[in-house]
Parts: C-alpha cells; structure tokens; sequence
C-alpha cells in the first residue's frame, strides 16, 4: 500500500496493566477508525518502566510470547484490521528474559518478532538485570503493509543496526521507545539530550534511505526505590522521511495519537541521488567487528 497511513501511540503509564491495556485498545482503536494500517506502540507499554530498579520481584511481569498479552493484541489487530507493533517483557524459560518487539498481521497472526539486541545498563536504565541480548539478529518482519525493521530503544544509537536491516531489505525502521530524562537535569541538559537522540535517528533515515518512526513514553514515572527522582519521558515521538526530513512529531508532555503517511516509494528516488549502497566500501570494513582498534 502507498502512501502507507502510520499511526504512532504515545503513552503515559496509567497505573496498572489493565489501565494501560484498555488506554492502548481505545487509541489503536481511533487509529485505525482515522484510517491507520500501521500502528507502532511504545517500548513495553503494558506496565511502568520497571527497569530503573534492579527487583528480582518485577520478573513476575514477563511472559511467555505467545501468552496473555500476545492474545490480547492479536484479538485488537483483527477486530481493527491493522498491522500492530507492540513490545513485550518476554519470559522465554525460568530466569531467562527478552525484551521483545512482536508485530500482529491485520488478521490478528504473529507475523514475526525481534528481541532486543542492545541492553543499557545505566542510572535509571538497568536493563541487564532483567533482559538477555536479542538472539534474532537483525532481521525484517514481512507484513502486508511492508518489510518492517523493528528494532527497540537502545537499538536506535546504533548505526549498525539500522544499516543491517536495511542490508536486509527493512522498508521502514520503527523504534519503540523508553527514554526520558532526570528531572535534575537543567534545561540545557535536556534539550541536548533530546536533540541527539531525533539526530541520531534522522541520521538512521539518510544513511539508509528509509523512512523511520520512533515511538517513545511520555510522562513522569517514579523511582520504585525511592533512589531517584525518577525518569521524565520525554515523549516527542517523530516519523522521519528518506532524506531525514520529519513527517510528524508530537509534543514532549501528553498523550497522542501521531498519525501520517508514508510514502515509501520516496526511498527508491532517494537511493538513486545518494546511492550509499552502492558506494559502501564492504572491502575495507573489516574492522567494524573488533570491539576497538588498539593499533
């Protein structure tokens, strides 16, 4: 389908699992009613960010995929007649987690799924403690609306990422999103912050001539430890173009349904002025894969 309507869901947490399940099926529901066949929710949307501690208790969180909320978002894809990327706490085995991407054909099947191959482990942000490294690799998830490139928050800094999902044939890159910031930080702080993180993916869509979406949280969520002020996502969910020009974007502090279209057809005539592919010196780039140059 071209030009493809895509709906992005920002979010803040609404307390509890079935809050924030009834919030996400009432705004895929709207989107698709304005005529979205493609929607991208945020980074484990079905609870709070629970990652900013390290308690062996949030574990119980997880589940097997497929499971309860993999039947919940089938159910809602079919009703609507949507392809639904969602992100989930995966229990694959006892003690043994994934933070996992899974996207629902428009009949309500599980067209495929992607676990997070970039785990951070920093203040607020201590994802090692629950989730094993993506063992997936980076690979599309064909679709009725496309060949899709989920990768998953932390995924988004990494240009090698993009680039072999691209390698791969991804017509889209879609990023669903967890960042925020301290509220300690000064204003400066943060606006840098959040500049780097819409540059580092517009740099995704030239570099590859894809389209890209990201889909972050929005709202304050506190610190279940009481050791910090707690995160402040920053929202600002954005859908860029080929050439890194933005589409849509939607504010840092509200809930909201960004919806656009995509004209995916852009990244054949892009690659044709800026072909990076075929000038891409595969020869020379042997070295990427040491973890750096002690020479």
């Amino acid at each position: 389908m071209n030009p493809l309507p895509v709906a992005l869901i920002q979010q803040t947490y609404a307390g509890t699992r079935d809050a924030m399940l009834a919030a996400t099926a009432s705004a895929v529901r709207t989107a698709a009613g304005q005529g979205a066949k493609l929607v991208a929710l945020q980074e484990l949307h079905t609870s709070a960010y629970f990652c900013q501690t390290e308690d062996v208790l949030a574990c119980g969180l997880a589940e097997p995929i497929p499971g309860p909320s993999t039947e919940f978002f089938s159910s809602l894809a079919r009703e609507v007649g949507v392809v639904l990327v969602t992100s989930l706490f995966e229990r694959r085995a006892p003690g043994l987690y994934h933070n996992t991407a899974v996207v629902f054909e428009r009949d309500g099947a599980i067209a495929g799924k992607y676990r997070k191959m970039h785990i951070p482990d920093d203040p607020g942000f201590y994802e090692k403690f629950y989730f094993t490294p993506g063992d997936l690799g980076f690979t599309p998830i064909d679709t009725s609306v496309g060949r899709l490139g989920v990768l998953v928050c932390w995924d988004q800094w990494y240009p090698e990422a993009a680039r072999l999902m691209a390698l791969a044939g991804a017509e889209l890159l879609i990023y669903p999103t967890a960042i925020g910031w301290n509220p300690a930080d000064d204003a400066d702080e943060r606006a840098r912050q959040r500049e780097a993180w819409i540059i580092s993916q517009r740099a995704h869509a030239v570099a590859n001539g894809l389209p890209v979406l990201a889909i972050n949280r929005t709202g304050h969520e506190a610190d279940p430890s009481g050791a910090s002020a707690g995160i402040r996502f920053w929202g600002s969910s954005f859908a860029a173009g080929p050439q890194g020009e933005i589409l849509a974007s939607a504010g840092p502090d509200a809930d909201e349904i960004l919806l656009v279209s995509i004209d995916r057809n852009r990244s054949e005539d892009v690659r044709r002025i800026w072909p990076f592919l075929r000038d891409r010196r595969i020869d020379a780039y042997g070295d990427l894969t040491l973890r750096y140059r002690d020479r």
